[in-house]
C-alpha cells in the first residue's frame, strides 16, 4: 500500500511539471488563432464601414444613389444627418437618413474612369519604354 501511495504522487508530481511545460505551446496558438481572426474578419470588416462611412460623408446633390431598401434616385437636397431624394419619372422626393445610403453609383463611375485612366497610363509608360528598348537594342 505505501508503494502505490509513492507511485501516485511521483505520477502527480511529474503531470503537474509536464502541464506547466506543455501550456506554453497551447498560449501560442490561442495568440496565433486571434491574430488570424483579428486580420481575416476584424480588419477588412473596419475598412469597408470605412469605406462606407466615407461614401455616405462625400454624397452630393447630383448624385445617382441606391439605398437600403433598394430604392434608386438622385440626390435633390443633402444635410447633415439626412437627405432628400427624387425617385422616377414622377419626380417623387423622399426623405432617408444618411445611414440609409448602400451605394453612391456617381461615385463609383469617378472611382471606375480613374482606374481606366491610370491603367491606360500605365500601359502607354510601358509602350513608350519597350520603344526606347527597341531603339537602343538596333
Amino acid at each position: 500500500m505505501n508503494e502505490f501511495l509513492t507511485f501516485a504522487m511521483t505520477t502527480a508530481a511529474t503531470t503537474e511539471g509536464a502541464e506547466q511545460q506543455s501550456s506554453m505551446p497551447m498560449i501560442i496558438m490561442m495568440v496565433a488563432l486571434f491574430a488570424a481572426m483579428y486580420f481575416f474578419t476584424i480588419r477588412p470588416q473596419k475598412k469597408q464601414q470605412k469605406m462606407e462611412q466615407e461614401i455616405r460623408e462625400n454624397t452630393q446633390i447630383g448624385d445617382e444613389i441606391t439605398t437600403i431598401g433598394g430604392i434608386c434616385g438622385k440626390v435633390v437636397s443633402v444635410k447633415d444627418d439626412s437627405i432628400v431624394i427624387e425617385t422616377g419619372s414622377d419626380r417623387v422626393k423622399i426623405k432617408f437618413k444618411k445611414y440609409a445610403i448602400q451605394t453612391n453609383h456617381t461615385a463609383n463611375e469617378k472611382v471606375q474612369a480613374e482606374r481606366e485612366a491610370a491603367k491606360a497610363a500605365m500601359q502607354e509608360k510601358k509602350a513608350k519604354k519597350s520603344k526606347k528598348n527597341d531603339k537602343e537594342a538596333e
